[in-house]
């Protein structure tokens, strides 16, 4: 907290009080003012509401039809100017996210989703709720990768259904499909790789005439991602996905997919997954894979990058390379801790209790 302070040339207590507070805190003695809630929001990476341990609630008004009328006006009159706004702040926060992490981000990322909420919420008319919810469903899905990333997994698991919700309120089998994909890592995180491998094969099945080609490419690689992380039974499955996610690629030269902007996969990311996959099942061939993609990542994601070190120092232990192993451990902890990744920060001991 007094390393945060400083940065941001905050004025707060000494390091001996501070300990005092917390434990204060902690035993419900103090409550937390809103000087100190704003330092440990982005510190522990929680909403307001987890952190003081409140439910949102809403004073009840005798006659609230004046109220009410007001927000279904206001909705209905949302512009599409307004609409593409709330993208582009998705876009501007999905650019921090990935370059400075999600803990910092948490503030902001709550409020965005909650204007959405109050305006589809409000939105009377399927013409006026669609593009609302599709805004919503690619920000919800954002949250909640934000949120697995920080080692909130029980959000992420209501932002995903909120974006899942969001998706079949836009009618779009593209965004549902991609919350899906995403949602089955956190089954696998928690010790259910079965489970995830079944919700990402699900959501391939989802109206996959209407996928692009860049998502379904997407879904084969996070199933064969799924299927290597479920263990040595599945290994010809985590293969065969893979082949199916090359075949499936377009050959466009593009990186994002037009039609679902949270999706980043060309030749690039694919053979970043491909080493992770391999690497994952023991195969020597990941090293190469790896080092490519190691060569190649656009050095703006800088979380991804963490990843990958860790893909490396996998591949080396596989091959008893231990020193070649610890160099690039203490790269994807330093990057880890810079993005103040759990997920990569709980890789990272795992794979130092190998060392």
């Amino acid at each position: 907290m007094r390393r945060f302070a400083e940065q941001k040339l905050l004025d707060i207590a000494s390091a001996a009080s501070l300990k005092t507070y917390i434990s204060e805190w902690e035993n419900g003695r103090r409550a937390i003012t809103e000087r100190y809630a704003a330092i440990l929001r982005p510190l522990l990476g929680v909403t307001d509401s987890e952190l003081r341990g409140e439910a949102d609630s809403q004073p009840i008004q005798a006659d609230g039809y004046t109220d009410l009328l007001s927000r279904i006006d206001a909705a209905g009159s949302l512009s599409d100017s307004m609409v593409q706004s709330f993208f582009d702040q998705t876009e501007l926060l999905r650019t921090m996210d990935r370059q400075m992490g999600a803990a910092g981000l948490v503030d902001q990322m709550n409020g965005h989703l909650t204007a959405m909420e109050d305006a589809l919420t409000f939105a009377v008319l399927p013409g006026t709720r669609r593009p609302i919810a599709t805004a919503l469903a690619g920000a919800s899905t954002l949250a909640a990768w934000q949120a697995l990333d920080a080692g909130a997994v029980e959000r992420a698991w209501r932002r995903y259904e909120l974006a899942k919700k969001a998706a079949l309120d836009a009618e779009s089998p593209l965004y549902l499909a991609h919350a899906m994909g995403e949602q089955a890592y956190v089954l696998a995180e928690a010790g259910r790789p079965l489970l995830a491998v079944e919700l990402v094969r699900d959501a391939q099945r989802t109206q996959p005439e209407r996928h692009t080609p860049r998502l379904r490419a997407w879904l084969a690689a996070a199933e064969a991602e799924l299927c290597a992380a479920a263990g040595p039974d599945m290994e010809a499955d985590a293969r065969a996905a893979l082949d199916r996610a090359s075949a499936l690629l377009p050959e466009d030269g593009e990186l994002r997919d037009p039609d679902l902007a949270s999706i980043f996969l060309n030749a690039g990311h694919l053979a970043r997954w491909r080493g992770n996959v391999l690497a994952k099942v023991g195969d020597g061939s990941a090293m190469e894979e790896l080092y490519t993609s190691l060569e190649r990542a656009d050095p703006s994601f800088v979380r991804a990058r963490s990843g990958l070190h860790c893909d490396l120092t996998q591949a080396h232990l596989a091959r008893g390379e231990v020193d070649d192993a610890r160099t690039h451990l203490q790269q994807a902890r330093l990057l880890a801790n810079r993005t103040g990744s759990v997920r990569h920060r709980r890789r990272v001991e795992l794979l130092t209790g190998r060392l």
